[in-house]
């Protein structure tokens, strides 16, 4: 047989194939596609999802569907496309009975695109990112906590929370830190102030009452660094930031509460 014969033999297949699962049931695209899921054909597996939800269309198998591939999109390292298949669930399903799972699977996915608990095992500096994705994830699981009380979801979606709370209080504190090592006390201060009104409860509120108060003294502002230092020393009786210095916190940012 040719070559030319043997090519056309393939294309054939691959139509017969294709036709095939075209004509398959909603039940068996969905049985396929979760085999191929299992065995690690996620391209496959995305494909068969996305068909079954324009065959099942209004169905709870097509909300399903739509649920799962957006898990698959995000495990093969498309973030964005996976988010939008969510956004887009969200918007079309407001009284799904999925839809605390796919809140919080859209706070997964931004949490550990920006602050995942591995990178903070690893010693990185994860405050230092760029916190949009850890907003994003925190409106995410607020929302699940607020709606959902009793979602399975809810207990880890709080820890979350206040990991991410952790972060950003955290990520003020380091931007206010570089403004006062580079001589910028008016922005240290206002940066730390920030840090101290929006994350009260953050250990990192430590440091930034600590910032205020070298950056108020280095600018003549006597009453208020008295007024930093009384809230430090009656908010952290036992504190140890002045002879630790800057960037030097007993209390790992990320711990909980």
């Amino acid at each position: 047989m040719s070559a030319i014969s043997l090519a056309a033999l393939g294309m054939s297949a691959c139509d017969t194939t294709k036709d095939d699962s075209a004509k398959w049931s909603p039940e068996r695209l969905y049985t396929e596609a979760k085999e191929e899921a299992s065995a690690g054909a996620y391209e496959k597996a995305i494909k068969l999802y996305e068909r079954l939800e324009g065959r099942a269309a209004g169905t709870v198998l097509a909300q399903q569907a739509q649920l799962e591939r957006a898990w698959l999109l995000w495990k093969t390292a498309e973030p964005a496309q996976a988010l939008s298949t969510l956004e887009r669930f969200l918007k079309l399903h407001p009284t799904s009975p999925a839809y605390d799972y796919a809140l919080y699977l859209q706070g997964l996915i931004n949490f550990n695109d920006n602050i995942g608990f591995l990178g903070a095992l690893a010693s990185q500096d994860l405050s230092e990112r760029d916190q949009q994705a850890a907003r994003d994830a925190y409106q995410s699981f607020r929302q699940l906590v607020e709606r959902f009380p009793q979602s399975s979801y809810a207990e880890d979606a709080r820890l979350r929370m206040n990991y991410i709370v952790n972060s950003l209080a955290a990520y003020e504190v380091h931007v206010a830190r570089y403004y006062y090592r580079r001589g910028a006390y008016i922005a240290a201060a206002n940066r730390a102030q920030q840090a101290v009104l929006e994350f009260q409860k953050s250990p990192s509120v430590e440091e930034a009452l600590y910032i205020m108060i070298q950056s108020y003294d280095r600018l003549g502002l006597t009453q208020l660094r008295d007024d930093a230092d009384r809230v430090l020393r009656t908010t952290f009786p036992n504190t140890k930031v002045y002879a630790n210095g800057l960037g030097n916190k007993q209390t790992p940012w990320w711990q909980p509460w």
